[in-house]
């Protein structure tokens, strides 16, 4: 199958309660095991490509893996900008061949936020790819929130509405409780998603899928193999995977997933090399590493977003 864009995907999951995975790959390795995951679990998927992802792999290699890996795999697969923070680099994946975009302007100003995410909008559009934008902070544990409403930080929304109107964008990420990195909240802090501003959100954009970052759970069975084979990561707490599958039942449609694949990959690389120390052969440790990124995605897409058999609907 050749690669496609999300509106059909996202339109899908919205009427059937689901949410698709867009999953961040660091390198070839994360990508096959991703895509061999969701292959298996006949799921559609979203490969999501960060600018550091863009330089490390390199420019000109990104759509020719996918483009090769689309004909190995029957599933829908989606290739996106992950936090595109300029109009040139999302305008650049544009031509690279990326079916969807994230322009991130949120850390402006409203208008200004406005404006280059519908300079992109229009540039995207007129190449058949679609538009994902960022409203409200998604923020991370160091960040102090002033609330001074209700809304304080989270995605406003009324505004949500004048944002989709006013740029025409094809999703949007929302600002609900969820948080970038590992340490997503402080010692003794409880994770709370927002489903109240999600359900206004919802009921002021019938049928317009959103978007969720920031998602990684940081399971404990992964986090102990890193650590007991040789790293030092503290403890972390993620968003609980039944508060995404609430979610997901709602109007968010995209979920995305980073930190808890490099958790998995790094732990099961350690754990290869601790367990394999007379071996030199590099598949030796990718492939356990691989492995246990396809177990995480394979948890994900059966028993998070449930996204699992609905590749061909």
């Amino acid at each position: 199958m050749s690669l496609v864009t999300t509106k059909e995907m996202f339109k899908k999951a919205y009427e059937g309660k689901y949410a698709i995975g867009a999953f961040n790959v660091d390198n070839m390795d994360i990508m096959k095991a991703v895509l061999d995951a969701a292959e298996e679990k006949k799921s559609p998927v979203i490969i999501a490509i960060s600018s550091g992802a863009l330089a490390f792999i390199g420019e000109d290699y990104i759509k020719e893996l996918l483009v090769c890996s689309s004909k190995k795999y029957s599933i829908p697969i989606a290739l996106h900008l992950d936090h595109g923070k300029s109009v040139e680099l999302c305008k650049k994946c544009v031509d690279l061949g990326f079916t969807s975009v994230m322009i991130d302007a949120s850390s402006y100003d409203y208008e200004t936020n406005v404006k280059m995410t519908k300079e992109v909008v229009d540039y995207a559009h007129a190449h058949g790819v679609v538009v994902e934008a960022e409203l409200g902070a998604i923020a991370g544990i160091e960040d102090e929130v002033q609330v001074d409403d209700k809304y304080g930080c989270f995605t406003h929304p009324d505004e949500a509405v004048d944002f989709v109107k006013r740029t025409g964008i094809d999703s949007l990420a929302i600002a609900i409780g969820t948080a970038h990195g590992a340490y997503k909240f402080k010692p003794g802090q409880k994770p709370q998603l927002r489903f109240d501003i999600l359900e206004e959100i919802e009921q002021k954009l019938p049928s317009f899928p959103l978007v969720l970052h920031g998602a990684s759970s940081v399971p404990h069975s992964d986090l102990e193999i890193l650590n007991k084979y040789g790293g030092e990561m503290e403890e972390a707490i993620g968003i609980p995977e039944s508060m995404l599958t609430e979610a997901s039942k709602h109007a968010v449609c995209k979920i995305n997933v980073g930190t808890d694949i490099r958790v998995a990959y790094v732990g099961g690389l350690r754990k290869a090399l601790t367990e394999n120390k007379d071996k030199f052969d590099v598949r030796v440790f990718v492939n356990p590493a691989m492995e246990s990124v396809r177990n995480l995605i394979r948890n994900k897409l059966d028993n998070v977003f449930h996204s699992s058999g609905h590749a061909n609907d």
